[in-house]
């Protein structure tokens, strides 16, 4: 009959085992408990299974509930949301314009009267669109833009200066004042039926003052006042001799046939007389005048340009369409003063007559006119009788005007007597 095991008969066994297989035992069971615990663990502290068993557990954790998400609901069409409707009104529509028109009326347009032409070639254009500025506050002025870019007196096969300006002043177009600036184009030869000349030859220069003369003379036989402007200041020094000597053409042959000329030489150079891209508008700011190329203008620049021509024009201006308009009477205008109490009421019984109203102005006085004081001093001394020969007067004639000594005094410091009393 088989006999059961209890504890002590496996203490018994275990005993009986060899050496060798107890230490492989325990070895796997230290492997066992190495391989539970945490990695960290095992390697920090090697022997913190053995703390482990005899540590309580630990609390549980609580659980976390988690967070409940809110989701934004995606924007709705503009067509879809619901938007209030206002009652139409009984009243008809009026329309945005109509409305604006009612505000504020619109300013009736002034025709212009005054015609002022503007003639040459590229530098002429910017000229006449400076002008266009300078005159916008003057309806009644207008720029006609005549000039051809590209143009000269030089070469009449492309345009004939010539032969459109007796065209244009045959049309029966209204002209009432004219402009030329021309001559960027014309350093090149000219041609004519006789044959070719070179730039500032004498043949050359013969003919392209005649041309020039000529059509300073059409205007002037048309009454029509001319001003010739005269090239600025180039960049290249070969075209600024060029035309300084075309500057020189249109002074002395322009004037001839009576126009007038106006130099802007200066006005575009820099205080050595050199040639500058920048230079005072005309506020006095500091600005960009010439365009790249080194021959043309800005914007500013030909606002400056049509500086020096405005006031030509405004003279002639004036003189044709005078200012017509009547000064305002003063002796009409009411007095402030007087709004409150009426001139043409009665005086009351016992009560003093109201004062006279008082003038707005008072008298006119002329500056030029003859002088009321006698001689034309303003105040006189008087003099009383017995203070020309008082101490003072006699004292001044005898030092400052006989130049003899003041008496001393006894005991002052210029008292040189001796002995001393």
């Amino acid at each position: 009959m088989a006999k059961n095991s209890g504890p002590e008969d496996c203490a018994w066994r275990a005993w009986l085992l060899p050496k060798p297989a107890a230490a492989a035992l325990a070895a796997m069971a230290f492997l066992l408990s190495l391989a539970g615990s945490p990695p960290a663990l095992a390697q920090i502290d090697p022997f913190g299974w053995f703390e482990q068993l005899f540590q309580p557990n630990p609390p549980p954790r609580r659980a976390v509930k988690p967070r409940p998400e809110y989701h934004r609901a995606a924007p709705q069409p503009y067509l879809t949301r619901p938007y209030l409707t206002r009652p139409r009104s009984s009243r008809p529509a009026v329309k945005s314009g109509e409305k604006a028109i009612a505000k504020a009326p619109a300013k009736p347009a002034v025709a212009p009267t005054y015609f002022v032409a503007v003639l040459g070639d590229s530098l002429g254009q910017m000229l006449a669109q400076g002008l266009s500025e300078a005159f916008e506050n003057r309806p009644e002025v207008a720029i006609l833009r005549k000039a051809k870019e590209n143009s000269g007196l030089v070469r009449d096969d492309f345009f004939d200066w010539t032969s459109a300006t007796r065209d244009l002043l045959a049309s029966g177009e209204k002209i009432d004042f004219a402009v030329m600036l021309i001559g960027s184009n014309d350093r090149q030869p000219l041609r004519d039926a006789n044959g070719s000349y070179e730039p500032r030859s004498p043949e050359w220069q013969a003919a392209y003052t005649q041309r020039i003369e000529t059509i300073a003379a059409m205007f002037r036989d048309k009454k029509i006042p001319l001003v010739w402007v005269g090239l600025p200041i180039l960049r290249s020094e070969r075209l600024s001799g060029d035309a300084l000597a075309f500057n020189e053409f249109y002074r002395a042959y322009a004037e001839k046939s009576g126009a007038t000329y106006i130099d802007i030489w200066e006005a575009f150079a820099d205080e050595a007389g050199q040639y500058s891209a920048f230079g005072p508008d005309i506020n006095g700011q500091t600005v960009r005048l010439r365009a790249g190329d080194g021959v043309h203008f800005t914007k500013a620049g030909a606002r400056k340009l049509a500086h020096f021509v405005e006031p030509e024009i405004r003279r002639n201006l004036d003189e044709v369409q005078p200012n017509t308009t009547p000064a305002p009477n003063l002796a009409n205008v009411p007095n402030p003063d007087d709004a409150g109490t009426p001139s043409n009421l009665p005086a009351l019984p016992g009560s003093e007559a109201p004062p006279a109203p008082k003038p707005v102005a008072g008298p006119i006085l002329p500056l030029t006119g003859p002088v009321l004081a006698p001689g034309g001093e303003l105040a006189t001394r008087t003099t009383t009788a017995g203070t020309a020969n008082n101490t003072a007067r006699t004292l001044i004639e005898q030092t400052l005007q006989q130049g003899r000594p003041l008496a001393p005094k006894p005991g002052r410091a210029d008292d040189f007597s001796w002995p001393r009393n």
